[in-house]
């Protein structure tokens, strides 16, 4: 080996490093950003499923006050009042939730939950889902 060769290569590895370190960040910045969406994710889910188990909860409400009416179909309002008294803080944005007379003088009910979603912004941070119930009373 020569003098000339040895002066040329001696930083060499140090630019390996650097490279390595480079490599190294952008793939932990990738993980990072996983990890982000991972748990933004699983916050979504979070919010879907309480709002699954509210709509329910609204659901079993009606199928009580119609027992307690002996099979006469209830009223939607008093219901989500309560419904709403009981759920109105778990959810941020609930307050816009309701349960709705489908057809007039008949026992067929909308439960429509919102709630807001930051992934939204665009759409007015709402998410809503919307439940079919049909109980078997009488008019």
């Amino acid at each position: 080996m020569t003098a000339g060769s040895a002066t040329r290569s001696q930083g060499f590895t140090l630019v390996e490093a650097l490279i390595a370190l480079l490599v190294l960040s952008f793939g932990l910045l990738g993980a990072a950003a996983m990890q982000l969406k991972a748990i933004q994710g699983a916050h979504v889910s979070y919010q879907r499923s309480l709002a699954t188990v509210i709509a329910s909860d609204a659901n079993e409400r009606l199928w009580v006050e119609l027992g307690v009416m002996n099979g006469t179909c209830p009223s939607a309002g008093g219901v989500q009042s309560r419904w709403l008294a009981h759920w109105g803080n778990v959810l941020p944005g609930l307050r816009g939730s309701t349960i709705t007379t489908r057809k007039p003088g008949g026992c067929e009910y909308l439960i429509t939950v919102t709630w807001d979603d930051d992934r939204f912004e665009a759409e007015g941070d709402i998410s809503t889902l919307t439940y079919l119930v049909h109980l078997p009373g009488e008019s």
